[in-house]
């Protein structure tokens, strides 16, 4: 597949869309990459757009229409953090336009759902990708250099756990008509980083809980079998702030403190754990996991660098969430 595109060493960043995550955390990614600038923004809200890129100087390009940037020469890639029931038909768009795109997660509602995004990926030769930025974070390449290296033995189970809480309604997470939930918007990381570590995939969910709430998974649990060892995981938009994950094996264990979020949720620590007692803390310094994000994406278009999360390992972790959906049963 050719990848390459871009000006000159450059990639030009048009964003689809003013949400939350693209404000506060990717667009200043973008900013503070290598070799990436922030070009134009598209909202259909009136101001958003300016407030968006305000910050980041005069030049950058304002649309009112979602197609406007599409079509813009000017914009080489495109990051998309509409929301999630939007993904899959605008990383579409984006490919038929000729521009390679992120797109936040969930890039789809069904694992079905993205294999037609990898033929198109595949007809076009253009780079798309889920923006699942702990696959970059170092914290998480060092947990899977330890497993794969036999710091904790034969890995038998994985814990994890992520929650915050947000009960408002007019909030897009507790929507159902724009595929919020729980499971949708952090569930899928203790099952990406599950799959990241250990590069196994499940073979059964024996239980799955969900508690509904307006329409959407407002806690679900679950337990997945993997060849050789179980993921044990709860989500929750009704609890307190926590995240952990933690992977067992026979002679020891290891546990990514701040998993997801570290600086907000603590610091990047791995603890490692040994048979004997012995416990060895890896610390890593904060680094800005949406800047290492689109750094590699920009490799991969400047230099045709293989991207560490491609649409095949989007597939999989999608198709582990609708595993859960259906263990659970119906609302």
């Amino acid at each position: 597949m050719t990848n390459v595109h871009g000006n000159g060493n450059r990639v030009r960043w048009g964003i689809l869309g003013a949400g939350k995550i693209a404000r506060e955390w990717v667009v200043p990614g973008i900013h503070m990459s290598d070799r990436g600038e922030l070009a134009a923004v598209a909202s259909r809200t009136p101001g958003k757009a300016a407030a968006l890129a305000a910050p980041y100087g005069a030049g950058v390009r304002l649309h009112d229409d979602y197609d406007a940037l599409l079509a813009d020469p000017e914009v080489d890639a495109i990051y998309i953090p509409l929301p999630n029931d939007a993904h899959v038909a605008w990383t579409r768009k984006c490919l038929e336009a000729g521009k390679p795109v992120l797109c936040e997660k969930p890039i789809a509602l069904r694992a079905e759902e993205i294999d037609g995004l990898i033929a198109l990926r595949d007809e076009t030769g253009l780079l798309a990708a889920e923006a699942f930025m702990v696959t970059h974070h170092p914290q998480w390449i060092r947990a899977r250099e330890l497993v794969a290296e036999g710091a904790i033995g034969r890995l038998t189970a994985v814990q994890g756990a992520f929650s915050f809480y947000n009960p408002d309604p007019a909030n897009i997470r507790n929507m159902p008509e724009l595929g919020g939930g729980a499971l949708r918007d952090i569930g899928v990381y203790p099952a990406i980083s599950t799959r990241f570590v250990s590069g196994a995939e499940p073979t059964a969910v024996p239980y799955a809980r969900i508690d509904w709430d307006g329409g959407i998974d407002a806690t679900a649990r679950a337990v997945v079998d993997f060849p050789g060892f179980t993921l044990d995981f709860y989500v929750s938009m009704r609890l307190a702030p926590r995240q952990i994950m933690t992977f067992h094996g026979d002679e020891g264990w290891l546990s990514v403190h701040a998993p997801f979020n570290a600086g907000a949720y603590g610091d990047p620590v791995i603890e490692l754990r040994s048979a004997d007692a012995r416990t060895v803390f890896e610390r890593f310094p904060r680094s800005d996991q949406y800047r290492a994000q689109i750094d590699a994406f920009n490799a991969s278009l400047l230099d045709g660098v293989p991207y560490a999360c491609p649409l095949e390992m989007s597939r999989g972790n999608q198709r582990l969430i609708d595993m859960i959906y259906a263990a659970a049963g119906p609302a």
